[in-house]
C-alpha cells in the first residue's frame, strides 16, 4: 500500500502542469457560459377586475413555487400592453394580448415580439336591456352602447365586429361611448346604457354580475360562421343554457358568441430560458380548464398570432427539457448551460489526455536520463584521453551523484531503468578508479 501511494504521489507530481491548464479551461467555461436567467420578470396585465389580472395572479402564484418572482403591472388592456412591450425602455418583458391585435401593428413592430401561445379563450359578450329588440348588430345604432375602454381588447374586438358590419369608427353615433369594465356595467344596470360589449372569461365577476341581472339579456351571434370567415382571430363558442348561472338559468337558452384568445407575448428583453417555466406554470393554471375551456387544452401553439418563439415551439413538441422534469428550474437551468459548454470543453481536453501518457513517461525518464549526459561526457573524455588531471575530485563527485541517485523515486515500472543507471554510474566510477590506479602505479615506478 505504501508503495502504491508513493507511485501515485510521483504520478501527481509529474503531471502538476495539468492543473493550470484545467484551471484555465474551467475558468473559460464559467466566463463564456451564459448566466442563468434572472428569477424575476414584469408582466403587463390589464385593468383591475379583468380576466387578465385574474389569470396573472394565478400564474404568479404558480411561478412562486419555483422561486420565481413575477411583478404584475396593471394596464388599460391589450393595446396598452402591446405599446408597453414595444416601448424603447420597456418596463415589462411579457404581457397578455388579445389575438387579432397583431394585425394593427406595422411589420417592423410585429417582428420585435414573439408569442408563447394561447392561454385561454376570451368570449365577447353583448349584454342589453331585455325590453329592447336586438336581432342584428345594426340594431345597436340607436342604442346607448358601451364599446369598451380605449386601449382595451374589448374595444378592439368590438371595432372589428362593427367594421365587418360596415360600421366604421367614423360612423359611430354620438350615443356610443368609449367606456368599459365596472363603470359600464353599473351604467347598464342603472339604465344609463342600453347595451355593452365586454370581453372576459365566463367566470369573471363582471360577467357573472351581468348574467345574474334579470333585466338584462345576452345576445347570440347567429352568423358566427360568417364572422369566423372574415375575422380569423375569432372562433365560434357555444354557451349552453344555464352555463353562466344555473340557479337563475342564465342564459335561458343556448347561445353562440365569438371569442379571440388571450396570448402570452414577449419582447426581446424576455430571457428565452424562461419560456418552458412560464408555459409549464400556465399548464398548471389551466389544467382544470374553465367553464368554456376543456381541461388540458391550454396553453396551445395555435392560433398563430405573432411568430411563435422557438423555445415555445420546442416545448409544444417535446414538453419540458429533460432536467427540468426532475430538478427545480434554477438548478436545471444552470446545469443545462454547463452541459452545453462541457461538450466543447471535453473536445479540447481529449488531446490533452492523450498527451498525458507520453509526457508522463518523458517526465519520469527525464529524472533518470539527465544523469546520462554527465556520464557520456566523462566517457568521451576517457576515450579521448583528455580527462582532467583531478581524477580524485571527479571520482568523489560521481560517488556523490551515486548517493543522490539513491534518493530518486520513480514508479515501480521504471525501476529497471533506474537500476541500469546505477550500474552504468558504477561502471564509469570503476573505469576512473582503474585509471587512477594505473597512474599511481606509473608514478611509483618512476619514483
Amino acid at each position: 500500500m505504501r508503495r502504491i501511494l508513493r507511485d501515485l504521489k510521483i504520478i501527481l507530481l509529474a503531471n502538476l502542469w495539468l492543473l493550470p491548464v484545467f484551471a484555465l479551461l474551467i475558468g473559460a467555461l464559467f466566463y463564456f457560459v451564459a448566466p442563468p436567467p434572472a428569477m424575476q420578470a414584469s408582466m403587463a396585465t390589464g385593468p383591475q377586475g379583468g380576466g387578465y389580472i385574474a389569470f396573472a395572479e394565478k400564474l404568479k402564484t404558480e411561478l412562486a413555487k419555483q422561486g420565481f418572482e413575477l411583478t404584475l403591472v396593471p394596464s388599460a388592456g391589450s393595446r396598452d400592453n402591446l405599446q408597453r412591450l414595444l416601448a424603447k425602455d420597456a418596463e415589462v418583458q411579457i404581457a397578455l394580448v388579445q389575438s387579432g391585435l397583431e394585425q394593427q401593428l406595422a411589420t417592423g413592430e410585429r417582428r420585435k415580439l414573439q408569442s408563447l401561445g394561447a392561454v385561454y379563450k376570451e368570449p365577447l359578450w353583448l349584454f342589453y336591456r331585455s325590453e329592447l329588440p336586438l336581432d342584428r348588430i345594426a340594431d345597436l345604432l340607436p342604442l346607448r352602447l358601451a364599446l369598451g375602454a380605449p386601449g382595451s381588447g374589448t374595444r378592439a374586438a368590438t371595432a372589428a365586429v362593427l367594421d365587418a358590419n360596415a360600421i366604421a369608427e367614423a360612423q359611430y353615433p354620438p350615443n356610443w361611448q368609449s367606456v368599459g369594465g365596472s363603470a359600464a356595467a353599473t351604467a347598464l344596470s342603472n339604465g344609463e346604457l342600453d347595451a355593452l360589449f365586454v370581453i372576459a372569461p365566463a367566470e369573471n365577476a363582471l360577467v357573472q354580475q351581468l348574467a345574474a341581472n334579470p333585466g338584462l339579456s345576452l345576445a347570440t351571434f347567429r352568423r358566427a360562421a360568417a364572422y369566423e370567415a372574415r375575422l380569423p382571430f375569432l372562433t365560434r363558442v357555444n354557451v349552453s343554457e344555464g352555463l353562466l348561472n344555473l340557479a337563475q338559468n342564465a342564459p335561458p337558452r343556448d347561445i353562440i358568441t365569438l371569442a379571440p384568445v388571450a396570448t402570452l407575448v414577449i419582447n426581446d428583453d424576455f430571457n428565452p430560458a424562461l419560456v418552458p417555466l412560464f408555459l409549464e406554470a400556465t399548464r398548471e393554471v389551466m389544467k382544470s380548464g374553465s367553464l368554456l375551456d376543456k381541461p388540458g387544452v391550454f396553453p396551445t401553439a395555435k392560433p398563430i398570432t405573432f411568430a411563435l418563439s422557438r423555445d415555445a415551439e420546442h416545448y409544444y413538441q417535446s414538453g419540458l427539457p429533460l432536467l427540468q422534469r426532475y430538478l427545480p428550474f434554477r438548478i436545471a437551468s444552470l446545469a443545462d448551460r454547463y452541459i452545453i459548454l462541457l461538450i466543447p470543453l471535453l473536445v479540447l481536453m481529449f488531446p490533452l489526455f492523450k498527451l498525458i501518457g507520453p509526457l508522463y513517461r518523458w517526465r519520469i525518464r527525464a529524472r533518470i536520463y539527465r544523469w546520462y549526459k554527465y556520464l557520456r561526457d566523462i566517457d568521451r573524455q576517457l576515450d579521448a584521453g583528455t580527462l582532467p588531471e583531478r581524477l580524485d575530485a571527479e571520482i568523489e563527485h560521481l560517488e556523490q551523484l551515486e548517493d543522490q541517485l539513491a534518493k530518486v523515486e520513480v514508479p515501480l515500472s521504471y525501476s529497471n531503468e533506474l537500476y541500469e543507471l546505477h550500474v552504468h554510474l558504477r561502471y564509469v566510477i570503476g573505469r576512473l578508479q582503474a585509471l587512477q590506479q594505473r597512474r599511481a602505479t606509473r608514478q611509483g615506478e618512476v619514483g
